[in-house]
């Protein structure tokens, strides 16, 4: 990062034929167009996309001309805020006409007011990394915030004072901890006491916007760091406020993990067992950090000095739909994480390996398609330092993984359905569609979990006896 120092070297690393067909029609206009913003960040970063952000003195409806004919596809949905969207050759562009805008501080929607430099423009940006520019005819590098000694540094401040910034818009504060986790980089001594003190304004930012800046802090390169300072700050007191709440105090008395702690190393351990080549996954990062939320809730002390939390998954999986919902994830995530803090502790009732092929069949039943996920969770979720203890664990889900190995391959375990079908259900029992033929099926579902599968004369004389237990009389059989 040393040679950032030098704008020479900036330029250097700012070729893209695409911004500079852009820039050429553009100058033809007698306009000016800038790379700007997080793409000069990312491209001194070198991990510049697909996606190009521009400012110009153009007018939108300028804007909108100028890439008629050029671009493969042209969207104008963010034209009141002065930004035309384009596309050309795969590569995506924002091309926003210089912003002066004001803000009533009641809310984050500022009021609109087109400017006419790119200086005025930068200053209004979140962060002095991301309030560069490039001047793309004349290859001039605009820095008037010192942004690339900041970006050397590793360092977020802010282009006005932190407090001018977050009381424009609250939500760069939850910006500054997902650049924490994305980039890795640290927030100046000023902007973290600015986020201390106006913790509170966060709350003026839809629950939408706060989830989606939340979500890219989970799935950045560092969220271990990322929480942590969330946490330290006291912005989790308002967006994730279950996670604070695991720093259980410990008496000397009464010994137990910090589960806030423990939940930071969960996090870490089930991001390593990611598969590499696929994209961070949101849902087993959430519930690495939340399948334990429902500890202080169900702790209780014991005599002669232990700690019980007992059904702390049932409440925490709880805890985390409301949360989650309140965050409006979508339903699909929501379901998925609490399912997985419901089932995390369901391994433990292994033992040595005494669960019968019955029990194996309804972890991987209940589990459905969360079983990968799950078996990272478990895993990461073994957090001792007792090197033979932290062994014996992992060998003996090893075993767990192979016994759902074999017995996956012997009887399809991911498709289990019971050894009739409604149709033959109706069918033999003389039943109409109802609520009593899914209760037939759901016997025999209970029946294929325990004893795995039956042949046909079996399974048909267990329903019938089934049925003779519920009063059903079988058609034909005795009028």
């Amino acid at each position: 990062m040393s040679n950032l120092t030098q704008p020479d070297a900036v330029l250097e690393r700012l070729s893209f034929p695409v911004a500079d067909e852009l820039a050429a029609r553009f100058n033809e206009a007698g306009h000016r167009l800038y790379l700007v913003g997080g793409s000069v960040r990312d491209a001194l970063l070198g991990r510049l996309g697909t996606d190009l952000d521009f400012a110009t003195d153009a007018r939108p409806e300028q804007v909108r001309r100028l890439v008629t004919g050029w671009a493969d596809a042209i969207w104008d949905t963010g034209i009141e805020f002065g930004t035309i969207g384009a596309r050309r050759r795969g590569t995506d562009l924002e091309i926003t006409t210089f912003r002066a805008d004001t803000y009533d501080r009641q809310s984050r929607n500022p009021e609109v007011r087109f400017g006419d430099s790119i200086t005025e423009d930068l200053v209004r940006r979140d962060f002095t990394v991301n309030a560069m520019a490039v001047e793309l005819s004349t290859r001039t590098f605009v820095d008037p915030h010192d942004g690339l000694a900041a970006l050397a540094a590793r360092r977020l401040d802010t282009p006005a004072t932190p407090q001018e910034s977050f009381a424009d818009d609250p939500l760069r504060m939850m910006r500054a901890v997902r650049f924490v986790s994305q980039l890795g980089f640290a927030p100046a001594p000023r902007v973290l006491e600015a986020i201390r003190e106006m913790t509170d304004e966060i709350t003026r930012i839809t629950a939408e916007r706060v989830q989606a800046e939340l979500s890219k802090l989970l799935t950045g390169r560092f969220p271990r760091r990322g929480v942590e300072l969330m946490v330290d700050t006291g912005l989790a007191d308002h967006v994730l406020p279950e996670v604070p709440a695991m720093r259980l105090e410990i008496d000397e008395h009464h010994q137990h993990k910090d589960v806030y702690q423990h939940s930071l190393v969960v996090l870490d351990q089930a991001i390593d067992l990611e598969e590499q080549d696929n994209a961070p996954d949101l849902v087993l990062r959430l519930a690495a950090l939340l399948h334990d939320i429902g500890k202080p809730a169900t702790r209780r002390h014991i005599s002669g000095g232990g700690v019980s939390f007992h059904h702390h998954e049932v409440v925490g999986a709880k805890m985390v739909r409301k949360r989650l919902r309140a965050l409006r994830y979508p339903k699909d995530v929501i379901e998925d994480v609490a399912q997985l803090v419901y089932l995390h502790l369901r391994f433990h009732g292994y033992g040595r390996g005494e669960w019968t092929d019955s029990a194996v069949r309804r972890y991987v039943t209940d589990a459905g398609p969360l079983l990968s996920r799950l078996h990272k969770l478990v895993r990461a979720d073994c957090t001792t330092r007792n090197r033979r203890k932290a062994a014996a664990l992992q060998r003996t889900y090893d075993d767990l993984e192979e016994r759902i190995a074999r017995i996956a391959a012997e009887e399809d375990l991911a498709r289990v359905r019971p050894d009739l079908d409604g149709n033959e259900i109706m069918r033999l029992l003389g039943l109409p569609p109802g609520p009593l033929v899914g209760k037939a099926w759901r016997f025999l579902k209970e029946l294929r979990l325990d004893r795995g599968p039956l042949d046909h004369d079996e399974a048909v004389a267990e329903l019938r006896r089934w049925a003779a237990e519920q009063g059903i009389t079988p058609a034909g059989d005795d009028a």
